[in-house]
């Protein structure tokens, strides 16, 4: 029993889980569910922003790293999507119209594949089939017959003309530079010389009738050009009357796979115009290799090149059963928008259609993109361009380098794709507000705040869902199954973690990890089930791969380097006890506090806090202490005297007020000059009515002193005052529960300073009388009548002082006169 009525009784230190409570000999025989364990306010939160369809409902979901969320969300997402609809197929074609702007198609969800193959099947007929139509005998009969009437209707021109020079005294003659005509006189043709020794009037003639034939050639040279043409003309329907009869039945074949799809009926009579207008091209083509693609370099293609005909799936929802939920872990702007790939060939930049790559917009469109704030904001433009996804609903693919030209470049420019999609965003509770206040298009567009917390209620129910919890990540991960002992060890590490007896953590990162450990202990150990020992064996390895620091400070503790008593009594100095953190880890640990005082003006000055080594809220618990001491002591006149506290050797940052009251208690001893016991070391704030709050880090912080005690060998003295709202907070180790039962070590919970104050010293601190003074024996007592010593001497100083300036100045008065 507790000897001192402010004393803790072991039962108060620990909550324990009664593995009786539990109704299956191992978590093997509970079902294997998936749910949202102890976040009631966040899952209906994400079912109804999940369920709402009105624009701007996308979700962020708040929360600390560590709790499951994302793990959790994503199941939670998973499930709600299973219920919806397979969105559609999205696929990319080449624009006869545009080039440079292709064409988006959509198709029910799992016929892109089918279009993609078919249009893949149609090119590589074609890419076989035309090579063979222009290799036939019928073609090849047919192209002859063409050129024998084109040379056979030239040649009855030409012959035309051939005799009606003659008739007209001329003969007709091929040159370099074309057709001409020369004289015949006397049935031989003449030159020059010749034709200037005829007589003039024979030369007139001659002239003019030249004039005439060379109108007569330019006319046949014309009806020549003409019957080319138009034997150019006769080839190239020729060749497109081959093709048509090549591609017609095919493409007929394919559309009628689409009968419901205007888009794709469209798509291929511009597929088949395109393929017929340029025959000839295919023809060449096919029978045609380029000296670089003869040596195995990478060309762009010719135009037009079968390439055109293909089809780029860049959504295929083949495998998708109900909507789609995405999780993209780098949401960079290409790695949501997509992206316009290039290559290089022959030193230059090429693209087309077909190098356009589906982005997490693309992949999530019509179901659910979840991703975190944090890396979506770290990404250049990417919270720029999702936003404005959301707001115009849909998917606009621009090269993000074309945005930082100052000049225009031509690329390629993909015809939007219809977004419908619901943004699940995670991210830290700071996060969510600064974007709240920062960005205006926050709140429009995420109008679903989703809050998960750090821990439930510990009741029957939740520590069933624990099991389940274990169970599933069991089943899952192919661990040994747990007793119900060890689940009673998880049960009570999530107390401890949630450092509340009435609640249980749902950090359930550090849960699942704890369960993977013990699993592993459990198998070395050669258990077939997890055993209650096996959780603590991975409790206790997993404090020891970490507590290296701690145990170094211990040892310095122990060696008396860093100077720390824990018996006798001291006047001005006191155990404080403070919380350090090394990564993920946190330990609670023992420090001298110590103050001073002495007469002077009512200041207490904080060395830490003149050294610029103390934060803003111890700063502020130093103050209290200001306001507490002129309410208690300085009713009627101000207090004479000034004071210094200290952290001993303590030379990093410290902050947070819970040391405030045993600074207080340092300084109320050092007033009264009345000892305080070093035996207990002290946790808890105070504020200016002397009343003790509650401080974080009860447990550790009890422990850490308790360890150091240990070390040096258990008295029956030693203990800790906490403050009283703290008792919920403790999840002790069932060792130090175990001291305070045998009477060992002894925890105190107090509502005031008073209370501590009588507890440290032995002695009541004291309350005023009728005639407003303390009772003789009492802490203030003392402290009242040291304050009136130093009041009493500060006024006869100051009196000194007053009486010494004025003979002072009487003689400087008397000087002055006498000159």
């Amino acid at each position: 029993m507790p000897s001192h009525p402010l004393e803790l009784k072991a039962e108060q230190l620990r909550r324990v889980c009664d593995p009786a409570s539990f109704d299956f000999e191992s978590t093997a025989e509970l079902p294997h569910v998936e749910e949202i364990i102890g976040q009631p306010r966040g899952s209906r939160a994400l079912e109804f922003g999940l369920e709402i369809r009105s624009p701007g409902f996308n979700i962020y979901v708040l929360g600390p790293a560590g709790t499951g969320r994302a793990t959790a969300i994503e199941r939670f997402v998973q499930s709600q999507a299973a219920r919806g609809e397979t969105p559609l197929d999205w696929c990319y074609v080449y624009n006869f119209t545009a080039p440079y702007r292709p064409q988006a198609i959509e198709l029910p969800p799992g016929r892109g594949q089918a279009f993609r193959q078919s249009m893949a099947e149609l090119v590589e007929h074609l890419h076989r089939e035309i090579p063979r139509a222009f290799e036939g005998e019928v073609y090849e009969k047919a192209r002859l017959e063409v050129q024998q009437t084109k040379e056979k209707k030239q040649s009855e021109v030409f012959s035309e003309l051939e005799t009606h020079a003659r008739q007209e005294g001329f003969a007709l003659m091929q040159t370099p530079s074309g057709l001409n005509i020369a004289p015949i006189i006397d049935e031989k043709v003449i030159n020059q010389e010749q034709f200037a020794k005829l007589p003039p009037e024979t030369r007139q003639e001659l002239e003019n009738k030249g004039r005439q034939l060379r109108q007569a050639i330019a006319e046949a040279m014309r009806q020549a050009q003409q019957i080319e043409k138009q034997a150019r003309q006769e080839a190239q329907q020729l060749d497109q009357k081959i093709i048509t009869a090549l591609v017609e039945p095919a493409i007929r074949q394919v559309a009628e796979k689409y009968p419901d799809s205007d888009e794709i009926g469209q798509y291929l009579d511009k597929a088949r115009a395109d393929i017929v207008a340029h025959a000839g091209n295919f023809k060449e083509q096919a029978s045609q290799e380029s000296p670089v693609e003869a040596m195995g370099f990478p060309t762009p293609p010719r135009e037009p090149s079968f390439l055109r005909y293909q089809v780029n799936l860049v959504v295929d929802n083949s495998e998708t059963s109900g909507a789609p939920v995405v999780v993209e872990n780098n949401p960079s702007y290409h790695n949501l928008m997509g992206r316009i790939e290039h290559e290089t060939r022959l030193g230059s930049l090429y693209t087309d259609f077909t190098m356009i790559k589906p982005g997490a917009l693309h992949r999530a469109n019509g179901g659910y993109l979840i991703l975190r704030a944090s890396d979506l904001l770290s990404k250049p433009l990417a919270w720029e361009a999702l936003k404005r996804a959301v707001k115009t609903n849909e998917i606009r693919l621009e090269e993000l380098a074309q945005q930082y030209q100052m000049v225009a470049t031509a690329t390629l420019e993909p015809e939007p794709i219809p977004l419908q999609v619901k943004v699940v965003l995670m991210g830290s509770p700071t996060l969510y507000y600064q974007l709240f206040r920062v960005d205006e298009d926050f709140a429009k567009w995420f109008k679903i705040k989703a809050d998960f917390d750090v821990d439930m209620d510990w009741t029957a129910e939740t520590q069933h869902q624990y099991a389940l919890f274990i169970r599933a990540r069991c089943k899952e991960e192919g661990l040994l199954p747990f007793e119900p002992g060890s689940v009673a060890q998880v049960v009570e590490f999530g107390a401890r973690l949630a450092a509340d007896q009435t609640k249980l953590s749902t950090r359930f990162g550090l849960i699942a990890d704890l369960v993977r450990e013990a699993s592993f202990w459990a198998g070395r150990n050669g258990h077939q089930t997890v055993a209650a020992q096996d959780v603590r064996q991975a409790i206790e390895e997993g404090i020891y791969r970490a507590n290296m620091i701690k145990e170094r400070r211990k040892a310095l503790v122990q060696q008396g380097t860093l100077m720390l008593d824990t018996e006798g009594e001291c006047v001005g100095q006191v155990n404080g006890l403070s919380v350090s953190t090394v990564g993920n880890y946190s330990f609670g640990q023992a420090s001298r506090v110590t103050a001073r005082t002495f007469a002077g003006k009512g200041s207490v000055t904080s060395i830490e806090r003149e050294v610029n080594l103390s934060g803003r809220i111890y700063n502020k618990g130093v103050l209290t202490l200001t306001g507490f001491l002129n309410a208690k002591f300085a009713r009627e006149k101000p207090l004479s005297l000034s004071a210094s506290i200290a952290f001993e050797q303590t030379y990093e940052k410290i902050d947070g007020d819970s040391a405030s009251s045993t600074e207080l208690y340092a300084l109320l001893s050092s007033l009264s000059g009345i000892p305080l016991k070093q035996t207990i070391a002290v946790t808890g704030s105070v504020n200016q009515h002397g009343e003790i709050q509650a401080i974080g880090g009860a447990t550790p912080k009890i422990e850490g002193f308790f360890e150091i005690c240990q070390e040096r060998g258990l008295t029956g003295e030693q203990g800790v005052i906490i403050p009283a709202q703290n008792v919920r907070h403790l999840m002790l180790r069932p060792e130090v529960v175990e001291a305070v039962r045998e009477g060992k070590f002894h925890i105190y919970a107090i509502n005031s300073i008073d209370e501590g104050i009588a507890i440290l010293t032995g002695l009541e601190a004291g309350e005023l009388d009728d005639e407003g003074k303390y009772a003789e024996g009492t802490v203030y007592h003392a402290v009242v009548q040291r304050l009136e010593k130093m009041a009493k001497k500060s006024k006869d100083k100051d009196e000194n002082e007053n009486e010494n300036n004025n003979k002072e100045a009487e003689n400087q008065n008397g000087r002055v006169g006498t000159r």
